[in-house]
């Protein structure tokens, strides 16, 4: 209860993406040995290959934005821990998330497989780039910032669909926006400052 508090307190308020929050155990998601006491506190926690996993607030923030519906069809780049991806598989249809460190994408698939969470698939490959061969997406989210949405996933946006992303130059300022795909073209919307690790393309060595 108090985790659902303190997301409600920074502005989730979204009761399915609560109750997915709740269903996921974040503490399954971070290293069990320095930071496990810490798995329920609003703030990003390291993780291997030098990565992140998110705070829960930031977590809510997107996914919210995000509005998955359960017929959904969601791409994510930036597997990391594999938490936002278990969140997203509460709300979605279909789940694909992309990483660039293999190391990443098998420590994910592992604690998928252990929480039964078989409506998601975990690919290593060039985030960049998306899943041409999966296109078009309902929903798509970076956990990595950019400099400007990147045109080969704003391709593969079904019309109607919405992407959530931090873009910016800066690694200390960025801003989440959500771009909307209309039949008019595309409308962003700025939803908050937050920062993230860079979105790199190519693969990761692990």
């Amino acid at each position: 209860m108090q985790f659902l508090f303190a997301l409600r307190s920074k502005g989730v308020t979204n009761e399915r993406v609560l109750t997915a929050m709740e269903r996921i155990d974040r503490s399954r998601f971070v290293n069990k040995g320095l930071f496990a006491e810490r798995a329920y506190e609003d703030m990003p926690l390291p993780i291997a290959c030098g990565q992140t996993i998110s705070q829960p607030s930031v977590v809510g923030i997107m996914t919210q934005a995000l509005d998955v519906q359960p017929r959904h069809k969601v791409l994510e780049i930036g597997t990391g821990s594999g938490y936002q991806a278990a969140i997203l598989s509460q709300l979605a249809r279909r789940v694909y998330t992309v990483d660039r460190f293999r190391r990443l994408v098998t420590e994910a698939q592992t604690i998928f497989d252990a929480l039964d969470l078989h409506n998601i698939t975990a690919l290593v490959g060039d985030g960049s780039h998306g899943l041409p061969e999966q296109a078009p997406f309902d929903r798509i989210l970076l956990t990595a910032a950019a400099e400007d949405p990147p045109g080969p996933l704003l391709a593969q946006l079904r019309e109607g669909g919405i992407m959530v992303l931090p873009v910016g130059q800066s690694d200390t300022v960025q801003t989440l926006i959500r771009v909307t795909r209309t039949p008019q073209g595309l409308d962003y919307a700025e939803l908050r400052d937050v920062r993230f690790v860079p979105l790199i393309e190519g693969l990761g060595e692990d």
